[in-house]
């Protein structure tokens, strides 16, 4: 079976969520059969292109999500929220006559609950006065600082990096080497 796929240029991990405005019918329709269906779709990021335009290349891992929330917006979109729930590999994928991408995926391996280290509190520290900002609070996430994983996978969505970044980051299978390369990219930006 096809999961619908949604390009985007940000980086969702498990457990982040992220607002989105639906507004072209390919999506909404997407939304709409999703919800009927009770199943997810895939945030894949963009390596070249423009969504909008209809035409992009995107990353083979992603992230499978779920609907948390959906109302009208102001502007009179509809606004979702979406949370991830596992990383996915995207193994096949398609473009149909509407424009929406679909592919083949495999669910990747959970990673196993780590306890951040003493090493990377600083990074636990920095994560939360991130989360202060109104927007962050905003999406309501629960997050356990004394997770390794959730702080990684947090500050990877949050933090100032390039999109090839946060892709790399995104696609390490181990917590803690990304807790190790997220101060490595801090260090970087320091200089």
């Amino acid at each position: 079976m096809k999961t619908p796929l949604f390009p985007l240029n940000s980086v969702l991990c498990p457990m982040g969520r992220i607002p989105l405005q639906l507004f072209e019918p390919r999506y909404l329709d997407m939304l709409s059969d999703c919800m009927k269906s009770d199943r997810g779709f895939v945030v894949v990021l963009i390596k070249e292109g423009d969504e909008v335009a209809g035409e992009c290349e995107f990353y083979g891992v992603g992230t499978y999500v779920r609907l948390v929330d959906f109302r009208k917006l102001e502007n009179g979109l509809l606004g979702i929220t979406i949370e991830g729930t596992s990383k996915v590999l995207l193994t096949e994928s398609t473009k149909g006559a509407d424009g929406l991408y679909s592919g083949r995926i495999e669910h990747l391996i959970e990673e196993e609950y780590v306890p951040l280290p003493d090493e990377h509190l600083e990074l636990a520290t920095l994560l939360e006065q991130l989360e202060r900002h109104p927007a962050i609070q905003a999406l309501n996430m629960s997050v356990d600082y004394e997770d390794g994983r959730q702080v990684g996978w947090r500050l990877v969505e949050l933090l100032p990096l390039s999109k090839e970044e946060k892709q790399f980051l995104l696609e390490l299978t181990d917590p803690l080497e990304r807790l190790k390369q997220i101060e490595y990219f801090l260090s970087l930006m320091e200089q």
